[in-house]
């Protein structure tokens, strides 16, 4: 379990890292970052809780982080 956190916890934030150098993301390097990390987290528990998920844990990390810089940052601007 604690394997699977951590390696959640570094793939999110090369995947936030990622976004914003890419420029798929205007929020900032720690934002970015901050926001997979938090979807990754969640998306976890939600794996642990219910066991609802895309198959491996990395998978998993991947599609739950981009789901989070997609969602997240697009509710807040519209305000």
């Amino acid at each position: 379990m604690f394997p699977t956190i951590m390696g959640t916890v570094v793939i999110a934030g090369i995947i936030g890292y990622a976004s914003e150098k890419s420029g798929f993301t205007h929020n900032g390097v720690i934002p970015s970052i901050i926001i997979c990390v938090g979807g990754a987290f969640l998306f976890y528990f939600v794996r642990l809780m219910f066991g609802i998920g895309f198959g491996s844990p990395g998978l998993n990390a991947i599609v739950s982080s981009i789901g989070a810089l997609i969602i997240i940052p697009t509710h807040f601007r519209k305000r």
